[in-house]
């Protein structure tokens, strides 16, 4: 008996299949991760043809299939037209559909995370500022990494969980940053633990200091610790040089390569269109 089942999904990745049909992954709030065939919506006269387009919102009728489903039919809810007309936005996009992919699985619920996707990309789609791009796709990786369970501390020493505050006042004063270690490592107080274990051989043993994959200084590190806010404080509050934004996305971006063990292939192209 054949099994037909309705959805709302947006779609992350598309491919040709066969002579006509194209290959969809598809992000619904109700299954997850949907991979499903698209019949004929490569052929120019359609109806699947616009509606299986990147970043389009549908509402979805489709039929179980051994492997892979297959949609029936296909009503268009909500587009992001201006993503899909600028490279930026959309290599910023894709960027961010590619982190969902790590994330999402397959017949579960992923409403936390399809809602908040929604609302970077329209944050993305309604930005009046192309130099913003940076800034709204480092705090959306950071909002994702938060519900994934494993965005990093910000805030806080990971080693003695005290707090740490940008020091303005000395324009060498720097902070450490640990993949290994989840995030902030007050340079001095690592150093301290460092010469203790060097003092003792027992000490050594038991001590493992996390590797500092990158230093950050007192602007860059009043960026990262705003990200976590719902709404995107204004730049020219936090910044007057761009080349702190590309910092900080550089920073999240290899902190989730570590932690999900992939690249992203869109980096690239947002690397390409950076100051």
């Amino acid at each position: 008996m054949t099994k037909t089942y309705q959805a709302t999904g947006i779609i992350l990745k598309g491919m040709p299949l066969g002579e006509a049909d194209r290959l969809l992954t598809i992000l619904s709030p109700e299954y997850g991760l949907i991979r499903a065939v698209a019949p004929g919506a490569r052929k120019h006269k359609s109806r699947l043809r616009g509606r299986s387009e990147l970043f389009v919102v549908n509402q979805w009728l489709i039929v179980k299939g051994r492997s892979l489903d297959k949609i029936t039919q296909a009503e268009t809810l909500e587009t992001y037209p201006r993503l899909s007309r600028d490279l930026g936005r959309l290599a910023a996009s894709q960027y961010l559909a590619e982190l969902v992919l790590c994330m999402a699985l397959s017949d579960r619920p992923e409403r936390e995370l399809y809602e908040l996707l929604g609302e970077h990309l329209r944050r993305l789609e309604q930005s009046s500022d192309d130099r913003n791009i940076l800034a709204y796709l480092s705090q959306a990786v950071f909002h994702l990494l938060a519900i994934a369970g494993i965005a990093p501390e910000v805030q806080r020493c990971c080693l003695t969980q005290k707090a740490i505050a940008p020091n303005f006042s000395d324009s060498r004063w720097r902070v450490g940053f640990s993949f290994e270690g989840g995030g902030l490592v007050n340079l001095s107080t690592r150093e301290s633990f460092s010469q203790t274990a060097s003092e003792s051989l027992t000490n050594a043993a038991e001590i493992s200091l996390p590797k500092i994959d990158t230093k950050l200084g007192a602007c860059e590190l009043n960026i990262l610790q705003q990200l976590g806010s719902q709404d995107l404080p204004a730049i020219s509050e936090l910044s007057s040089e761009e080349m702190a934004w590309v910092k900080i996305e550089h920073l999240l971006r290899d902190y989730s390569k570590y932690h999900f063990g992939r690249s992203f292939r869109s980096a690239s192209l947002v690397d390409a269109l950076s100051p």
